[in-house]
C-alpha cells in the first residue's frame, strides 16, 4: 500500500501486518492527513504559547492567578456542561494505567466489574511503533466485538481513551515533511476506526485529555471534536472528554476549560504526581517553590493538594460536571490472609475515603483486586450514581493556598527512592514498557516525572539532607546512583550482558537529565527524541543480540 503524496508512513513492525493493514487504509490515512493539516498550525501556536508563558513567568517572577479577562465566564452562573450519557453517570471505579498493547491485561479489564478503563496511550504506555499499532488495533477489536473471551462492548466497562499529550510526536508518520503530533495520530485512528461503533453501542467515544495547560488548549480540543464529528457523521456533542488537571497553570483555569468543552465535557480529573512535578517545571528554580521529599511530606492531605482537589470538585459540580480523583498505585499482596494485605488495603481505603469525602464522583485503581473493595467504599459512603449534588458552597480556595509548598526537608531514603524510580523508568522505556513495579506499587511516567524533578531541584538549590546535613550535590547524586544501581540489578534480575548494559545506559541518561542547567520540560519528550531510545526500538524490533543500546555519551 502506497501512501498519498506528502504522507510517509513507516512499514509495519514484525508480526503486525494484519493490524497495520487494518489501521492504515487509504481512507484512514487521508482522514489523518486532513486532520493534521487542519490543526497543525494551531498545535504549533499552542506549544509556542506554552513557551512564551513560561518565559514571561521567569522574566517577571510572577505567579499565576485567576484571570480578570475571563471574569464574564466565572461570574455567569447560568451555564452548565451538557449532561453526560447514561454510561458515564456512574463511574465509581476505573482501571488506570492500562496500556492496551498489553492484550492479556486489556481483556482482563474488559471482563472486570470496573465501570471504566483508562485506555492509556500516555503515562502508562511506552509509545513505540509496535505498542501504538498493537494498542490501537486492540481497541479496534474490542469496539468491534472481536475478542471472543470478552463481553460485548456495550456490556464491558466504558473505554476512556487517553491519547498522547501535545508534547509527543509520532516518529513513524510524516505529513508534509513533519512528524505528525502524537495525540492527533492516536485520536485520529481511534476515532476513524472506532468512533461510530462506540457511539452506536452507547459506549463512547470517550476520552481522557492529558497535560492540558490552559483553556486555549481546551478550545483546540473542542474544535478537533467538532471537526471530527462532522467528518464522521456523528451528532455534535457525542464525543466526551475528561481533562486531567495535572498542571498548576490549568488549576487557575478549570472553569474556563469546562466552558470551552461544555458540549463535550465528561468532567475534570485530579492526580498528584504530574501535578506536583508541574511546580518544579514552572517554578523549580525559585527557592520559594522547593518541594520537600515526596515520600515523607507530599500527599493529598497537604494544603496545596487538598485545596486543589476541593476546588476541582467545587468547580465541576457547580457546572454540572463530574469530578474524578487519581489512581491508587499500591498493589495488594497475593496472600489475602497476610498482615501486609490488610495494611495495604487499609492504606488505600483511608486515602480514597479522603477523596470520596471531598465529593469526587469516582477514581482509579491499578490493581484489579481493588475494584470491588473500592466500589463498596462508594456504596457505604455515598448515595446514587455520583455526588453531583455535593456543591461545596462552603468552600473558598485562595491562590496562596494553591501555591504554598508544604513544610519539610529531604531524606536520604527519599533521594535514593527518586533516583531508583527515575532509572527504572528509563530502563523500562528502553525495553518498550511504559510502567513497572517497585516496592509494592506501580510506577509510570507521572512518578518518574516527580522523581527526576525533585532530584534536579534539590541539586539546583543544594538542599540539605535531614539525616546528616549533607548538601544534595551532583557529586552526591552520582555516588548514590552507583549504590542504587547495584540494588537495581537485583530488582531487575539483570542476568545477560544486554540487561546490564541497558541498566548502565538508563543510569547514564538519568544522570544527564537531572544535571541539565535548564529543566527539561517533559521526561517523556526528552527520552522519545533521544537517539538512544530511538535506536532501542530498532534493536528491540530486530531482536539484536549484540547488546543493549549505548548512550550517545
Amino acid at each position: 500500500m502506497s501512501a498519498p503524496r506528502g504522507i510517509e508512513i513507516e512499514p509495519p513492525p514484525n508480526g503486525f501486518v494484519e493490524a497495520y493493514q487494518t489501521l492504515f487504509s487509504t481512507k484512514s490515512i487521508l482522514f489523518l492527513a486532513e486532520l493534521t493539516t487542519t490543526f497543525q498550525e494551531e498545535v504549533d501556536r499552542i506549544l509556542k504559547l506554552r513557551t512564551s508563558r513560561k518565559v514571561s513567568l521567569d522574566l517577571t517572577g510572577d505567579v499565576p492567578g485567576f484571570s480578570d479577562e475571563t471574569a464574564h465566564i466565572l461570574n455567569d452562573a447560568t451555564w452548565k456542561v451538557l449532561p453526560v450519557p447514561e454510561r458515564l453517570q456512574k463511574r465509581h471505579v476505573d482501571i488506570g494505567d492500562l496500556a492496551p498493547c498489553d492484550t492479556e491485561r486489556f481483556i482482563q479489564g474488559l471482563r472486570s466489574s470496573a465501570q471504566g478503563i483508562q485506555v492509556d496511550f500516555d503515562d502508562g504506555n511506552c509509545p513505540t511503533y509496535r505498542n501504538q499499532i498493537k494498542g490501537i488495533y486492540n481497541v479496534f477489536k474490542a469496539a468491534h466485538n472481536q475478542f471472543h473471551d470478552a463481553p460485548p462492548i456495550s456490556q464491558a466497562p466504558v473505554l476512556m481513551l487517553r491519547p498522547r499529550a501535545w508534547n509527543m510526536v509520532e516518529h513513524n508518520m510524516m505529513m508534509n515533511g513533519r512528524q505528525v503530533p502524537g495525540p492527533l495520530f492516536d485520536f485520529g485512528l481511534l476515532m476513524f476506526h472506532c468512533g461510530m461503533q462506540l457511539f452506536q453501542n452507547n459506549s463512547g467515544p470517550f476520552f481522557y485529555l492529558s497535560k492540558v495547560e490552559s483553556y486555549l488548549e481546551a478550545r483546540l480540543w473542542n474544535n478537533i471534536f467538532l471537526w471530527t464529528e462532522d467528518k464522521l457523521g456523528l451528532p455534535m456533542g457525542s464525543i466526551k472528554a475528561t481533562v486531567l488537571i495535572e498542571n498548576i497553570l490549568a488549576t487557575f483555569e478549570m472553569e474556563e476549560i469546562l466552558y470551552e468543552l461544555r458540549d463535550h465535557s465528561a468532567g475534570l480529573n485530579c492526580g498528584i504526581w504530574d501535578y506536583s512535578a508541574s511546580f518544579v517545571n514552572k517554578f523549580g528554580h525559585r527557592p520559594a517553590f522547593l518541594l520537600p521529599d515526596r515520600s515523607k511530606y507530599v500527599n493529598m492531605e497537604k494544603q496545596f493538594l487538598k485545596c486543589y482537589m476541593d476546588l476541582l470538585v467545587q468547580t465541576c459540580h457547580r457546572r454540572g460536571a463530574l469530578a474524578t480523583g487519581g489512581m491508587a498505585a499500591l498493589l495488594l499482596p497475593k496472600d489475602k490472609n497476610s498482615a501486609l494485605y490488610s495494611k495495604v488495603l487499609a492504606t488505600v481505603t483511608r486515602l480514597k475515603l479522603l477523596e470520596v469525602s471531598a465529593g469526587v464522583d469516582g477514581f482509579m485503581v491499578y490493581d484489579m483486586d481493588l475494584i470491588e473493595p473500592m466500589q463498596q467504599l462508594f456504596q457505604q459512603h455515598t448515595q446514587g450514581d455520583n455526588q453531583l449534588d455535593e456543591l461545596r458552597d462552603d468552600l473558598t480556595v485562595t491562590p496562596a493556598q494553591l501555591l504554598t509548598m508544604p513544610a519539610g526537608g529531604v531524606t536520604l531514603y527519599g533521594l535514593k527512592y527518586n533516583i531508583a524510580v527515575g532509572i527504572l523508568f528509563i530502563e523500562a522505556w528502553l525495553r518498550g514498557k511504559g510502567h513497572f513495579f517497585y516496592k509494592g506499587q506501580v510506577e509510570d511516567s507521572a512518578t518518574a516525572e516527580i522523581s527526576r524533578s525533585q532530584v534536579w531541584q534539590w541539586i539546583r538549590h543544594q538542599a540539605k539532607l535531614e539525616d546528616d546535613n549533607r548538601e544534595v550535590t551532583s557529586g552526591l547524586v552520582k555516588s548514590l546512583t552507583q549504590e542504587v544501581k547495584e540494588d537495581l540489578r537485583e530488582v531487575l534480575k539483570s542476568s545477560t550482558v544486554r540487561d546490564v548494559q541497558r541498566l548502565l545506559t538508563a543510569t547514564s541518561m538519568f544522570l544527564e537529565v537531572v544535571q541539565k542547567s535548564e529543566f527539561p520540560e517533559f521526561l517523556t519528550t526528552y527520552l522519545s527524541e533521544d537517539h538512544t531510545f530511538l535506536a532501542s526500538q530498532v534493536q528491540n524490533e530486530e531482536g539484536d543480540a549484540g547488546g543493549a543500546p549505548r548512550h550517545k555519551l
